[in-house]
């Protein structure tokens, strides 16, 4: 018994680095022959409760309810395993990745299961957040009868940021989540500092900031990155430089966060030393530097650099430029008042051209008073996004600043007959207790 344990073990690790290498269809296969193996011990085995959970990561990752329903099936023949927090929860998730109804199915095997613990909740509520049904977690995570895990909230906490909707209610979740004794672990932190920061709740930021303190989690470079972003976003540009300054291992993405900190406040000259100090520092440059550097580049007003950095990104470090780099060269030459060179870059980009360089050449045209190109640049708008008052408000205010008043009327009177609508200006008010928006 004691080899048949042992062989057991081996094989289960054979599997692990199945799963974990992506080989899911030879996952399955695999575990299918140690599931018909007589020199194994039998799948009501305690110990083959860790390969269960396993053969269902793969079942989930190649989205095939059938090999999920046989490896139910067989857990169900064993009896015992679907007491497993392990077995159970990954059953959950499996069922609620394997197609559009997938939710249902897997709510109806949970409803099923003889024992749920904090585990097999979290899972349920992860597979509502995955789908995108925010406030079917919600509700789940209100009906959660144990002991909630940390994982439980997270789901939710990220689901809610990601959707963009309410993003003061993940500051609401946390909030409970610390009042519920659930210790918030660094996932919760970077899942929530994004929403502090769509907020530009400062207090917010320092309360999460404060928690990674206290708890060691302030040097991770992952949440480094996001605290700096966060802190700049919120008007404090000292402590996104305190943070940079004592994160431990620097890597691009920390870099990056300070670039645009100090580009986002108007400091491109300290931007693009930093830039140059982390090229010394030997980090390779991503598309997001290259973002933040163009950025930098356009608040100082150095359209020259901007072409030369345009070059080194991407001739020098191979670094391939999307429609976004395009639209901030746009804009960085808009801004230096280059407005034909600006339209040069939108004839010729290599990519498709977005809303962003047309609007970013509008803005442009408007500041410095350029009718024609203007004209050009709002007809390419309504085409690309016909319901945004925007690009009218825009050129309506182009023509009223050069005296075409008859002009700006009719492209007001235009916007009426469209039924296009300006979108009221709203504000989040975070209290210790709630949020209202206003």
């Amino acid at each position: 018994m004691v080899s048949s344990h042992r062989r057991l073990a081996s094989l289960t690790k054979q599997l692990t680095s199945h799963v974990n290498a992506g080989r899911h269809r030879d996952a399955l296969a695999f575990f299918a022959r140690m599931a018909s193996d007589p020199a194994l011990p039998p799948l009501s085995d305690p110990s083959f409760a860790y390969a269960f959970p396993l053969a269902l990561k793969s079942a989930a990752a190649l989205r095939v309810p059938s090999a999920a329903a046989t490896i139910h099936a067989l857990a169900v023949k064993c009896g015992g395993l679907l007491c497993s927090p392990f077995v159970a929860s990954a059953l959950v998730a499996s069922y609620g990745a394997c197609g559009p109804s997938s939710p249902d199915v897997a709510r109806r095997l949970f409803d099923e299961l003889p024992c749920r613990n904090g585990f097999v909740w979290s899972a349920m509520i992860s597979v509502y957040a995955r789908s995108g049904d925010v406030a079917a977690a919600v509700r789940a995570l209100d009906l959660v009868d144990v002991a909630p895990t940390a994982s439980c909230f997270n789901s939710v906490i990220a689901a809610v940021v990601e959707s963009g909707e309410h993003p003061a209610r993940a500051i609401e979740l946390y909030r409970r989540m610390r009042g519920l004794g659930v210790e918030p672990c660094l996932i919760t932190l970077l899942a929530l500092v994004p929403a502090c920061t769509a907020l530009g709740a400062l207090n917010s930021v320092r309360e999460v900031h404060g928690f990674a303190v206290r708890h060691g989690m302030s040097a991770s470079c992952h949440l480094g990155s996001s605290l700096i972003e966060a802190y700049g976003r919120c008007g404090s540009l000292v402590a996104a430089r305190r943070v940079f300054d004592k994160v431990d291992e620097r890597d691009v993405v920390v870099w990056s966060s300070i670039v645009s900190a100090y580009a986002f406040h108007g400091l491109g000259d300290v931007a693009m030393s930093l830039f140059r100090w982390m090229e010394l520092d030997n980090v390779r440059p991503d598309g997001i530097m290259f973002l933040g550097v163009l950025k930098a580049c356009g608040h100082a007003g150095h359209a020259d650099d901007a072409l030369k950095y345009f070059d080194v990104f991407t001739e020098t470090y191979g670094v391939e430029a999307c429609g976004d780099h395009y639209s901030c060269l746009v804009d960085v030459l808009g801004r230096a008042g280059r407005l034909h060179q600006a339209y040069n870059v939108i004839q010729t980009m290599p990519v498709r051209v977005t809303a962003k360089a047309w609007g970013a050449l509008l803005a442009a045209c408007r500041k410095y008073g350029e009718v024609g190109l203007a004209e050009v640049a709002a007809r390419a708008l309504f085409e690309l996004e016909p319901g945004n008052a925007g690009t009218f408000v825009s050129l309506a205010n182009i023509y009223s600043g050069v005296g075409m008043h008859a002009e700006a009327e009719r492209v007001r009177r235009d916007m009426e007959e469209r039924g296009v609508q300006r979108s009221p200006g709203s504000s989040w008010m975070i209290h210790r207790k709630s949020s209202q928006l206003f």
